[in-house]
């Protein structure tokens, strides 16, 4: 078995307008990514949220209360939650005092999921549930206050075409907000990582959600997707102003914000 820092960490997929894209460390079609990823959620829709709270200690909790303090919700705001999955951003977005939310996903399976929380009880006026995918939204342009995608742009596979949407959909004044992992900036630490998510994760995977190929693709495309800088700059392409990015726990995770402004 090769060592986890001996998996090359970027491996040429293709560009956008390439006919290959990367799926993890797989290259394949453009036109089959899309299915792939879904399968992948189908399988582990169920056990979803306990595996986040496994596989990173919970700290992924404190990652997606940043944003939402980031944010800094208020009445009255429309949110739509890209790649939104079982409804955990939209759920804090709405304890945090914010109007109504829109969990919009490709996977019915995870929306499935999301509507079985018993925390939306109370929020059922305010909340719903789409299934579309982020690269083509079902929603009128300049319908909301704030765009969330978190730890879902590296599977969508034209991320530049998901970030263009979440730009026409807000509203003039609106934000889009990006959670997603991201590069180590300790080499003490990233060799920690490595081990931790090649050897131990996909066990995990196997021992919880029954699926140890859908988590080893999970951990292969944390390291094929975009390093922060770059992913500022498709931002700005996209139109975003005042573009901000921040690294959280030694750059396992960042968030990058973005404004819309007319």
């Amino acid at each position: 078995m090769s060592k986890p820092h001996d998996t090359p960490q970027q491996p040429e997929a293709g560009g956008q307008d390439s006919e290959t894209i990367d799926f993890g460390f797989r290259t394949v079609g453009r036109a089959e990514k899309s299915g792939l990823v879904r399968d992948v959620f189908d399988s582990v829709a169920s056990r979803y949220d306990v595996m986040n709270d496994l596989m990173s200690g919970g700290v992924h909790r404190l990652w997606k209360a940043a944003m939402i303090d980031w944010i800094a919700p208020q009445p009255g705001q429309t949110l739509v939650d890209l790649a939104g999955g079982t409804g955990d951003i939209s759920l804090r977005f709405l304890r945090a005092g914010g109007g109504d939310a829109v969990v919009t996903d490709i996977n019915e399976s995870m929306l499935a999921a999301g509507r079985q929380r018993r925390e939306f009880g109370k929020y059922s006026d305010r909340i719903r549930w789409c299934v579309g995918n982020a690269e083509a939204l079902p929603f009128t342009e300049a319908s909301a206050d704030i765009v969330t995608i978190a730890f879902g742009l590296r599977n969508v596979t034209d991320r530049d075409a998901a970030i263009a949407e979440a730009h026409r959909v807000l509203k003039p004044g609106g934000r889009f907000l990006c959670l997603e992992f991201s590069q180590v900036t300790s080499a003490m630490l990233a060799r920690a990582y490595d081990a931790w998510s090649f050897n131990v994760l996909p066990r995990l995977g196997q021992l919880v959600a029954g699926d140890a190929d859908s988590y080893r693709y999970l951990v292969e495309s944390i390291r094929t997707f975009p390093p922060p800088e770059v992913l500022a700059d498709m931002f700005a392409g996209a139109g975003f102003a005042q573009v901000r990015v921040r690294r959280m726990s030694a750059g396992i995770a960042c968030i990058h914000s973005g404004w819309k402004l007319d």
